[in-house]
């Protein structure tokens, strides 16, 4: 919206829009509003659906009856991304892959895939205001703020569904590279734990095994060892938070500058290596095209820090 709303008003979902969260559904429609200011008044039930409260997560369906309450906010206080930030030019750079249906970026890490929380915005509304003709430009999947890699985004509605259909029949093949501390032992092969979501200190969250968690399953493959450390190919079967970082803690490998779930002690052995960041990275995602069927597979070049980290770690051990 252009201007303030101050009065209630109603949206009945096409079959277009169905399939989409609504909290994604209303940062589009109420596209000056802040994000906070979405998840307040649907929080506090000004926003219903088909005259029910409902959760940012709930996905609209066909002939969906949308009830937006008044909407105020100030102008002064809203933040319009600058496209002359680093971290937003830098996204034109990271594109692996583009057509009518498709964006693929190697994300960088540091940056979040979008706003909130304290951020100002992530990957999806730098790539918005790059791009302020684009119809439409959603997520298909997430990475972690200090992963890097292969990050999906659809162009049109029709290519979001059939990709998100992809995901939940688990025929997306997504690899990741993880620097983990210690010999990763050849006969792990799978890591399979519930994890559960756990609250602790300034809100944040941690993930846990534990019985009454969910199912999550990783498949782990030695890509290359080290004196100190081991560089594994993880391939996640569940799309769990955090799944890969947990898992690697289970196994008495935690990921190397895991700030969560990681080894201090294994952070200082590598301080010479020049790493400073995460090593976790999704290096490759395999795909049918939503549109032509065509099997694609994407993969992601690791960052400097990640190159030269491996070359110290392969320099050390001769």
């Amino acid at each position: 919206m252009s201007k303030n709303n101050s009065s209630v008003h109603f949206i009945t979902i096409s079959a277009d829009e169905a399939g989409q969260r609504i909290d994604n559904f209303l940062h589009m429609y109420l596209n000056r509003v802040p994000k906070s200011m979405i998840y307040r008044i649907m929080r506090k039930g000004e926003v219903r659906v088909n005259k029910k409260r409902i959760k940012p997560e709930y996905k609209l369906k066909n002939d969906d009856e949308i009830r937006i309450p008044p909407v105020q906010y100030s102008n002064e206080k809203y933040i319009t991304i600058s496209t002359k930030l680093d971290k937003v030019i830098a996204l034109n750079d990271a594109v692996l892959y583009e057509d009518e249906h498709l964006l693929i970026l190697n994300k960088p890490a540091g940056t979040a895939v979008h706003g909130g929380s304290g951020l100002s915005f992530g990957i999806i509304e730098g790539l918005r205001a790059l791009r302020p003709d684009a119809n439409f430009l959603e997520l298909v999947h997430r990475l972690d703020k200090d992963t890097s890699g292969v990050l999906l985004l659809a162009k049109k509605r029709s290519a979001l569904c059939a990709l998100h259909a992809q995901f939940r029949a688990k025929e997306m093949k997504k690899d990741y590279l993880a620097l983990v501390r210690g010999q990763w032992q050849s006969h792990m092969k799978t890591i399979a734990v519930p994890l559960l979501k756990s609250i602790f200190a300034r809100g944040k969250h941690i993930m846990r095994v534990n019985n009454a968690g969910k199912e999550s399953e990783t498949h782990f493959e030695i890509n290359e060892q080290f004196r100190l450390a081991t560089l594994v190919q993880a391939s996640p079967i569940t799309g769990r938070t955090h799944q890969i970082r947990v898992h690697a803690k289970y196994a008495g490998h935690p990921i190397a500058f895991d700030d969560r779930y990681g080894d201090s002690v294994f952070n200082q052995q590598l301080k010479d290596s020049g790493l400073n960041r995460l090593f976790l990275h999704a290096i490759a995602l395999r795909f049918k095209h939503p549109s032509s069927g065509e099997v694609l597979q994407i993969n992601a070049p690791l960052d400097t820090s990640l190159r030269q980290c491996l070359l110290y770690l392969r320099n050390d051990r001769k």
